[in-house]
């Protein structure tokens, strides 16, 4: 890294009074051994590993890498951990205040250290997706010539928000969010460490789990918590962090919630029951206490998506759209924006007409399936595309309902053992009354409306 006269100033005041950093400053790992979660990305060999030295270089040289993962999952971090390790040089810029002017003196500034000492450099370019196209465009010869070697941060997707040739010249690496089992860690080993909090106070467990709660799989933020509600411990003398002295601290109530036991089956199991019960606002307010206990948004999603089948189905046709949509979205931008999402799915359910004649019709035919009620599929719906299908009478007597005015065959389709039954019973809330007439009018045009129909 190349300070100027103020970083170096900075970095000489932190080195002698190390408190004067943020704490989650001053416990950023300084070797990839140190550093929680992301094993994936870690493993011998990999991208990040060369970085910093190990495994040689030869003719298969370091690449550059894209880095993009949610907040505080430790991109900024692993990229001070290269800076540490690396005997190259290391220059770091922020999209959001460099521009192409920096971006090129840098570019020339290593082309020189290349040429005159045979030095390499390390570019750690924060905020990437904030560059323009044609910003972009600038550290195409750099990287393609490996005058640097570039590690580029972003949280946005960098399929949407990084020009193409860039990252086919760069290895893109996912970050994920960190697990309760990472923060802990990290958590138990700030209080212990002296560059951490030394001792200076304890963390009991109902505290710690709030902690990860507030976190939500950001380090950062967690360490931020936890250095506030330690300041005000000590500020009182007390000798450990109490639940109640970090509620106040960050402002955020613990909310009363087990993700692993019941009280996590009973919130999803109300959340459910007032989508179902068409109360937006019943629903509003489970939806915030599973999101506000740290709740997995994935979790959220497939329980909403189930909702628009079981409850709603064809009596709100794009029920099921919005909730599939919303778990995609969630999947890709992850908390705290995903709650908008959330939010946007369940009240869109909660309001939707319901109807459960789906969820009837599929557990009235398993039912009958698995009390025998199946049968030999009739000859003429058989396959018969394989030679001797026909001497078997295999598809014989099939009618093309294309070929048939109307576009339905009256034939016979079910096997003889449930001929008459009658699966699906349409309401006559919202779309699906549209779906009750188009059944009926099949029906008959089948000859299995009226009398002859047996329901289910």
């Amino acid at each position: 890294m190349e300070p100027d006269l103020f970083t170096a100033a900075a970095e000489d005041r932190q080195e002698k009074d190390p408190s004067s950093s943020p704490l989650a400053v001053r416990m950023r790992p300084r070797v990839l051994d140190e550093v929680v979660g992301q094993q994936h990305l870690l493993k011998p060999g990999s991208p990040l590993r060369r970085l910093v030295g190990e495994g040689g270089g030869g003719p298969a040289g370091a690449s550059s890498v894209i880095l993009w993962g949610p907040p505080g999952t430790g991109k900024t971090t692993l990229a001070y951990v290269v800076s540490k390790a690396t005997n190259k040089r290391f220059v770091e810029l922020s999209a959001i205040t460099a521009g192409v002017k920096e971006v090129r003196a840098v570019i020339e500034s290593a082309r020189r250290a290349t040429g005159g000492f045979g030095k390499e450099t390390v570019l750690f370019l924060d905020e990437i997706h904030r560059f323009s196209k044609a910003q972009q465009d600038s550290l195409l010869p750099a990287v393609e010539n490996r005058w640097v070697t570039l590690i580029a941060a972003t949280t946005e997707n960098p399929y949407f928000s990084i020009i193409s040739p860039l990252l086919s010249r760069s290895l893109l690496l996912t970050l994920e969010s960190l697990t309760d089992d990472d923060l802990r860690a990290l958590l138990r080993r700030t209080l212990t460490d002296e560059r951490g909090l030394g001792g200076a106070v304890a963390l009991p467990e109902d505290a710690e789990a709030h902690l990860l709660r507030i976190a939500g799989g950001d380090a950062r933020r967690a360490l931020t918590a936890l250095e506030a509600a330690a300041g005000a411990a000590i500020a009182t003398g007390a000798a450990e962090i109490t639940l109640e002295t970090l509620e106040a601290t960050v402002d955020r109530a613990a909310v009363k919630y087990d993700r692993d036991g019941d009280q996590h089956y009973d919130v999803a199991s109300a959340l459910i029951k007032s989508i179902r019960g068409s109360d937006v606002d019943a629903a509003l307010h489970y939806l915030a206490r599973m999101i506000e206990a740290g709740e997995d948004p994935r979790f959220i999603a497939r329980r909403l998506m189930i909702s628009a089948s079981e409850d709603i189905g064809l009596a709100d046709p794009t029920a099921l759209p919005t909730a599939v949509a919303a778990a995609q979205a969630v999947a890709m931008i992850g908390f705290p924006e995903a709650a908008l999402t959330l939010s946007h799915a369940t009240i869109a359910l909660a309001l939707a007409p319901k109807s459960n004649a789906a969820t009837l019709a599929i557990s009235a035919a398993q039912d009958d399936v698995r009390r025998g009620l199946a049968g030999p599929v009739p000859a003429h719906l058989r396959d018969g595309h394989y030679k001797g299908a026909a001497k078997l009478g295999h598809a014989q007597g099939y009618v093309y309902p294309h070929d048939v005015q109307g576009g339905i065959a009256a034939q016979q389709y079910a096997p003889d053992a449930v001929r008459d039954r009658q699966y699906y019973a349409p309401t006559r809330y919202g779309a699906e009354a549209r779906y009750a007439d188009v059944v009926e009018r099949v029906r008959e045009r089948l000859g299995r409306a009226g009398e002859g129909g047996e329901q289910a």
